[in-house]
């Protein structure tokens, strides 16, 4: 596993992104871990997250593209970090785009903040996770509405591995669906190999309690990836 992955694991539950224990999902699923972006609240941590997703899309898309598209609301700081990472890390200039729930009509008007969607735009969508693929289904929408733009790729922080609507994960029903490859900057296959046992600053967040949870959990949820080598 790269360092970097290695990294981002130790941020995620160290900035208590990811947390253990037992979560009642918006899907009604009864969850033994829980993932909130909503958790990186400092400069610091801004800084680092926009670097763990700048490596991420750098090494899985490489540097052809224009344009990172966070959905709101969550998405909109991350397509603004992460823009700020990858001209700090790579020395490219890419433009943060996002999209406003309520379009505005005055000013700034329109549907989007940021920039411009230009035709033969080349867009990477940034999110935080994605279970069901919902918020997809809002976004290429808009993207489309807006320029002939080329969907270059998806980028999430963690890839759950679990059955979206129906038997494969939401990440892969989406690259179906919109003909648009998908990443992580982790999968939980690897959170889970990475942490089990493993102290990290004086804690054990996957002992062998927390290990078998999760093997059950995903027995019944979990998608092929989880049961390969």
């Amino acid at each position: 596993m790269e360092q970097y992955k290695q990294e981002f694991i130790d941020f995620m539950v160290e900035c208590g992104a990811l947390r253990f224990g037992s979560f009642t999902l918006k899907s009604g699923r009864q969850s033994p871990f829980f993932m909130n972006a909503g958790a990186y609240v400092t400069g610091s941590q801004l800084v680092r997250l926009g670097e763990y997703y700048a490596k991420a899309i750098h090494n899985t898309y490489g540097d052809e593209f224009d344009v990172l598209f966070g959905p709101a609301y969550k998405g909109i700081p991350l397509a603004v970090v992460t823009a700020i990472a990858y001209y700090r890390l790579y020395g490219k200039e890419v433009r943060y785009c996002s999209n406003r729930k309520e379009a505005k009509d005055h000013g700034d008007a329109g549907v989007l903040l940021g920039a411009k969607l230009l035709p033969g735009d080349r867009v990477v969508v940034i999110e935080d996770v994605t279970t069901s693929g919902k918020s997809m289904e809002e976004t290429i929408p808009i993207l489309r509405a807006q320029a002939d733009v080329k969907l270059v790729g998806l980028v999430v922080s963690l890839n759950r591995m679990e059955r979206g609507k129906g038997t494969k994960s939401a990440l892969e029903e989406i690259r179906e669906l919109y003909g648009m490859p998908t990443t992580a900057i982790v999968t939980m296959k690897e959170v889970v190999s990475y942490l089990y046992e493993r102290d990290v600053n004086g804690a054990v967040f996957i002992d062998a309690s927390v290990k078998r949870a999760l093997d059950d959990y995903y027995a019944e949820y979990g998608v092929e990836e989880w049961n390969r080598s």
